[in-house]
Formats: structure tokens, C-alpha cells, sequence
């Protein structure tokens, strides 16, 4: 048998086997398939949220007008939340 022929065939055997491989780690996550799909419309949420914040901006002023107590309560909240985020983020910069 000639070099090239051998070289196809070897080729050929770790097609198959990559294949299958793919095809096992395909059916091994499939259960936790629910969980990446959440957490992708959790980011396409936060996205959103993003890109409108007047949304955000009009529940706080709702909520504030409705129930000033609790409004305030979760602005600080909010600001507190905010605050650790930015250090988070500041310290994990090298």
C-alpha cells in the first residue's frame, strides 16, 4: 500500500472517530441544553436593558412615586450593588 493511501485512510479513521466523539458530547450535554438557553436570554435581557435604559429609569421614578420608602430602599441598593461591580471590575484589570 502506498504512503498516500495509508496517510487517506488514517485520515478517514480520525474523521470517523471525531464524528463520533461530537456526536457523544452532543448527547452528554443535552441536559444541560435548558441552562445555556436561560442564560443566553438572561444576556439578551441585560442587553436590551442596556440599549434602553429610559426602562429603567421609568420603573425607579414609578416605584418612587408609588412607594417612596421602598424606592429608596432599592436605589441604595442599587447604588451599593453598583459600587461592588465597579471595584470588581477595576480590580480585575491587570
Amino acid at each position: 500500500m502506498s504512503r498516500e493511501v495509508e496517510l487517506a485512510l488514517r485520515k478517514q479513521l480520525l474523521q470517523f472517530k471525531s464524528a463520533a466523539l461530537r456526536r457523544d458530547l452532543a448527547q452528554d450535554f443535552s441536559g444541560i441544553a435548558p441552562a445555556f438557553k436561560t442564560v443566553e436570554q438572561v444576556r439578551a435581557g441585560i442587553a436590551w436593558l442596556r440599549i434602553h435604559p429610559q426602562l429603567i429609569a421609568g420603573v425607579a421614578m414609578a416605584l418612587l412615586i408609588v412607594r417612596p420608602k421602598a424606592g429608596w430602599r432599592w436605589a441604595r441598593r442599587g447604588f451599593f450593588a453598583w459600587q461592588a461591580w465597579r471595584r470588581l471590575r477595576t480590580n480585575d484589570k491587570p
